[in-house]
């Protein structure tokens, strides 16, 4: 028996161009890619603002599949990886599978197939649902009292204004982590003051994020793939030992925390002010911050930090808890994401019509970022748990999409109609990520968006060998199967 699969992918971004490519490579023809935004790219599609910069460096953030040598900086802007994004895109000729500015609101399972519908009503049916919707797309807007009283501009960094003007302008900059300090870095020399809002402060680790790359590298990778490869696959090593750093205490890690708490010793000589950017934290509990600019732009005179609490919007600026209110003639809000969504706001139901909602009524959980119980020929990538912080984002999405491809093939050849993972397989892997999370840096005592609403950790604790072995040859064992022709589960 063979027969194709009918796949539906929702998202374009890193996840989604990973599998699609996977899947195309896999010989899976009945291959459909929804996507909500108007472009591919995923966050780097959205997220278009001032000084936005990859706190990785470029020659590992690439796919496997298609390396990149002529990175113009160490560290690439979101233009040029964005670009990048559409340049495999076009390559690997995907475009064709790609349904741009179509959003699926609600995906329901009947028995044996999925059935999509689409912001427009527009409907697809499926035998497998891939989601591919990643965790930085639902922009996280805070409930500030009197926000929507401002008169002037209020711009997410998520969803920029291409034709806002900053320069010679009042500019507020709410919330920190890698956007707002790189928002506050670029905008500081061209607006006419820069007041920074800053709720609690983040460790700083300095980096020259704007060196170029010489072009000489970029040569000699294009002219020796072997060498760019080499190049890749020891990047992928070294983060080896960034995995090591978090997830491990020793004299590694402590180093670094050294090194976070010396940057801000030596960067910044005001007192007053290195005191209140000094965090009640260890170094790389949150999300690391790397920046090789933002403390001098903190230090301009036209630069304020301001750490008391906001009472309230008006309609011309911010009062803070002080009874200061700062004159504003426009706000950017630099609040992340709300990271937890996955694939929400879509509406997902599955077996005997549970939602999604329900199913995570405490909190994302899910089976080695790959499926949930409770929905049947359903598979995620970079799902529950798989922000890493320390393994390639790109890899993770590649070996996801190598493993759903691998049941895709079993129900081609005819071996299975339906599989989803068991509810005690996912309960024994999320106690296998609560022990790997106890010695983590992330488990130190800061509140992070890496928390979910239970207070467990969402991210990946283990190391990218564990990973490989977890993401290998699927396993029976921890999935209800149907065979064909039975309708009845097997084990």
């Amino acid at each position: 028996m063979n027969r194709e699969p009918r796949v539906v992918v929702i998202g374009a971004g890193v996840a989604g161009i990973a599998t699609a490519y996977t899947l195309q490579q896999a010989g899976f023809t009945d291959v459909v890619v929804l996507e909500k935004g108007t472009d591919v790219g995923g966050v780097w599609h959205w997220n278009r603002y001032p000084g936005l910069t990859c706190d990785v460096p470029s020659q590992i953030y690439q796919f496997s599949f298609a390396p990149k040598a002529d990175w113009s900086r160490v560290w690439a802007t979101g233009p040029e990886i964005q670009q990048y994004h559409r340049e495999v895109v076009d390559r690997f000729g995907l475009a064709d599978r790609i349904r741009l500015d179509t959003e699926v609101v609600s995906a329901e399972y009947g028995g044996d197939t999925w059935t999509l519908t689409d912001q427009r009503g527009g409907q697809i049916v499926a035998d497998f649902v891939i989601c591919a919707t990643g965790v930085l797309h639902n922009p996280a807007i805070p409930d500030i009292p009197g926000l929507a009283d401002f008169t002037g501009p209020v711009v997410h960094t998520a969803r920029w204004d291409d034709d806002l003007v900053t320069d010679g302008r009042r500019v507020a900059v709410i919330g920190t982590g890698s956007t707002g300090v790189q928002v506050v870095s670029a905008l500081a020399p061209g607006a006419r003051s820069v007041a920074h809002f800053v709720r609690s402060p983040q460790w700083i680790l300095w980096a020259p994020m704007g060196i170029r790359q010489p072009a000489v590298v970029a040569h000699l990778l294009r002219q020796a793939p072997r060498v760019h490869g080499a190049v890749y696959d020891g990047l992928l090593r070294a983060s080896g030992l960034l995995a090591d750093i978090v997830t491990t205490p020793s004299w590694r890690r402590r180093a670094v925390q050294a090194y976070a708490r010396l940057c801000l010793r030596l960067q910044v000589a005001d007192p007053e002010l290195r005191a209140a950017l000094t965090p009640d934290y260890q170094p790389l509990c949150k999300r690391q911050v790397v920046s090789g600019t933002y403390y001098a732009a903190l230090q301009r005179p036209d630069t304020e930090l301001v750490t008391d609490r906001i009472e309230r919007v008006t309609a011309t600026g911010i009062t803070t808890a002080d009874g200061r209110h700062r004159e504003l003639d426009l706000i950017v809000l630099a609040t992340g994401f709300r990271t937890h969504d996955y694939m929400r706001p879509m509406r997902v139901v599955g077996r005997d019509g549970i939602t999604l909602d329900e199913a995570w009524a405490n909190g994302p959980r899910g089976y080695r970022m790959t499926a949930v119980p409770g929905f049947p020929n359903l598979f995620t990538v970079l799902g529950p748990n798989s922000p890493t912080g320390s393994i390639s984002l790109q890899l993770s999405a590649e070996l996801t999409a190598g493993y759903i491809a691998a049941w895709l093939g079993r129900y081609r050849r005819g071996e299975i109609d339906t599989v989803e993972v068991t509810a005690e397989a996912t309960d024994r892997f999320a106690r296998d990520v609560a022990d790997a999370m106890g010695p983590t840096v992330w488990n130190t005592g800061c509140s992070s968006w890496y928390r979910t609403e239970d207070g467990t950790i969402d991210l990946w604790p283990f190391d990218r060998t564990t990973m490989e072995r977890m993401l290998g040859r699927p396993d029976d064992a921890d999935f209800i199967v149907t065979t064909s022709g039975t309708g009845r589960p097997t084990r």
